[in-house]
This record gives C-alpha cells, structure tokens and sequence, in this order.
C-alpha cells in the first residue's frame, strides 16, 4: 500500500526520505497541535514525539481533531497515538502525558531532535519551552493566539521580532527579552484584532487529581482558524526538514 505515493512524487525520493527520517516533537494537542500533529503524519514524518497532559472534554469538540464523542474523557496523547497509527503505521510515535515545566523540559526534549512545534496555550510552559528549545539551538515554530480571530487570511509566520497586534505575542516577546532572547522563534500569528466582547459560556469540564495549572478564563475560538494556524506550523516544519528555509 503505497500511501504515500503523491508526496514522493511531488519531493521525490531523496525529499521523501528526509521526512522519513525527521523526527519532530509536538507540545499540545489541541486545537492547533492536533491539526500540526496530523499534516506531519500525513506528510510521511518518520517519528513523533508527542506532549499533553490533558484528556479531551466535551467543550474541545467545536475546534480540536481528537475531540469526539467517543473520545471525551481519554488522554490527548492515546487518541493522537492511535490516530498517527492508522495513517502510517510506520511511524514511531512517543506518547508522553507530562506537565510541560522547568523539571520536566530536559528529558522531553532528550536526543536528536529536527524540529520543535509548540503549540501550549498555558504561558509559563510555553515560556519554559521556547527558552529551552533556544538555548539548545533546535528550530521551533510557536503559535500565538488563534482563539477570537475569524480571518483565516490573516494568518500568516514571521520572526518572532515582527509579530504585532497579537497580545499574546507581546507578552512572549517581553518575557523571552528578559533571557536574552529578542528573535530566532518562528511564529504562526494573526494580526487581526482579537474579539474578547462576549461573556464566557459555562462549559462542564471536569476536574481530576491530574489536573494541572490555573484555571483559566474560556475564550471564543472557531475550527477553521486554529485548524489554519496547526497546518502553517507543519507546514515550516517540514520545510525546514526539506531544507527549502522559512517564508517571508
């Protein structure tokens, strides 16, 4: 079963391989990890690393691909795990359900790594992470915030330097300063206006002893946008991989 046999013939053979052979690591599978995690298997990236504590609720089914049904109430990693298996067997996937911090950053980001996705929407570890993946000189690509935007065409990837508008993204650029880091973080970024008018609706989300981090505040967020900012992410990934360098 040749199932990739489009993406051979558009990289052809020597393209293929080095996206065979890539392995990457993906930290948060949800609405913008998950679609990240699903071009890069689809793309034919021999090994995933896979990073999220959380399991799926009912309210993560209006944007995240592993949200389903009949996966509420299982962890993030299994459904994603499963998920990468069916597309390409093949693929050696590493599945951990670890809390993202200061402690546990060294051994997730252990051995030969090509590329780094961070795709948290927790701040503190997603500050934790962009600082380590740095100073390590791994090539990441982090995303800003999707959630309140509608315009998928606003999005779009820059150094980390040149996102505006984007508050999140103000707020990492501010923090990174402080370790000396001012660029070298490729980001997925909107610089529409974010929409934060609306009362939040109450959601059932259920609270576990393996919950971890603040409770934080719901925010608006629609598929199509998220789902946009997970492909871009894949997308510099695996030019990177395939040596073609990072867009404008």
């Amino acid at each position: 079963m040749n199932r990739f046999a489009r993406t051979k013939q558009l990289l052809g053979r020597e393209g293929f391989e080095r996206l065979a052979r890539a392995r990457v690591a993906v930290f948060g599978l949800g609405a913008v990890g998950s679609y990240a995690v699903e071009a890069l298997a689809r793309a034919g990236v021999g090994h995933l690393r896979l990073v999220d504590f959380d399991e799926v609720n009912a309210s993560n089914i209006n944007r995240q691909l592993y949200a389903l049904s009949s996966t509420v109430g299982r962890p993030k990693v299994d459904v994603a795990r499963e998920r990468v298996l069916d597309i390409n067997p093949e693929c050696v996937v590493d599945a951990r359900r670890v809390f993202v911090d200061g402690t546990t950053l060294p051994g997730l980001l252990e051995g030969p790594l090509d590329a780094v996705v961070d795709a948290i929407d927790s701040v503190a570890p997603k500050i934790h992470l962009l600082r380590e993946a740095f100073t390590r000189g791994l090539f990441v690509v982090s995303s800003m915030g999707a959630a309140t935007r509608l315009d998928p065409s606003a999005v779009t990837v820059v150094d980390i330097s040149q996102t505006r508008v984007c508050p999140l993204a103000r707020f990492i650029r501010k923090r990174l300063h402080r370790f000396g880091i001012a660029q070298g973080v490729r980001c997925v970024f909107s610089p529409e206006p974010p929409r934060n008018k609306l009362p939040a609706v109450e959601e059932d989300v259920e609270v576990t002893p393996q919950t971890r981090g603040r409770k934080r505040r719901p925010i608006g967020s629609i598929s199509y946008v998220t789902g946009v900012f997970g492909l871009y992410a894949a997308g510099e990934v695996i030019r990177h991989v395939l040596g073609m360098g990072s867009g404008a």
